[in-house]
């Protein structure tokens, strides 16, 4: 259930020595402002707590504030006209989202649902415009993170017009195994990825995950533990998902 809490919520999580300091302080985007800024900023925060599971925001809401993620994971997502769900990324705390419409006033281009438990602090459109010009440091990351979603459409159009849905599964197995790499040629995925998931996101089925999944385990390039997916073959992963892009 969504609860919002008043804005100007005093909030606050234990720093060293049993020091006060703002939730904001984790966010990336904020980090370099100075602490009095950042209760300042708090202050003009709504405080909105999701469960596992709940929309926290819908395509096409007028809603334009930028959310900052202080605690728990949410997947930005879209639908097909069928229903079939399309995952973007998934974000954990300290991440902000919905810059997008901050920027440009129109409505939300994709859904945001939480994972888990959530705490976001939701921060009007003219308090965030007029802290990009206040601080050219929180304008240049926002503009970082917006070249860095424009890459990933790009990599995820090109798989999407050039792979084979066999393919695009073994290239995003090699996406994550990358984020969880421990070793130089292997790495262990934590927790094991659901088919469901890995399916939204490559535009296939989870039969498909799950054939692809089972020829990889016979190829012994992974194996499935207990909890974990662990990939032995890094190097062959990536020899197969560069083989097929050329």
């Amino acid at each position: 259930m969504l609860e919002t809490v008043a804005t100007g919520y005093q909030a606050k999580v234990s720093g060293e020595r049993g020091a006060e300091r703002s939730l904001l302080s984790q966010v990336s985007l904020l980090s370099e402002l100075p602490v009095q800024d950042l209760a300042r900023i708090e202050q003009q925060c709504r405080y909105r707590r999701f469960t596992a599971d709940e929309l926290i925001v819908d395509r096409d809401s007028p809603n334009t504030d930028l959310l900052f993620l202080v605690r728990g994971q949410v997947r930005i997502v879209n639908y097909s006209m069928s229903g079939r769900e399309i995952t973007y990324e998934e974000l954990a705390s300290g991440a902000f989202l919905g810059e997008i419409s901050a920027i440009d006033g129109a409505p939300r281009s994709t859904g945001v649902m939480a994972i888990e438990d959530s705490l976001v602090l939701a921060l009007p459109r003219s308090v965030f415009l007029d802290l990009c010009t206040r601080y050219p440091n929180v304008a240049l990351k926002v503009m970082q993170r917006l070249a860095a979603m424009v890459r990933a459409a790009q990599d995820r159009i090109l798989d999407l017009s050039t792979l084979a849905a066999q393919s695009r599964v073994q290239a995003e197995l090699l996406r994550q195994a990358q984020a969880y790499r421990n070793r130089p040629n292997a790495a262990i995925i934590e927790p094991i990825p659901v088919h469901s998931d890995i399916a939204s996101r490559v535009s296939t089925t989870r039969e498909t995950v799950a054939r692809v999944l089972n020829d990889l385990a016979r190829k012994g390039i992974l194996q499935r533990c207990k909890g974990a997916l662990v990939i032995h073959d890094m190097r062959r992963l990536q020899s197969m998902v560069s083989d097929v892009r050329g």
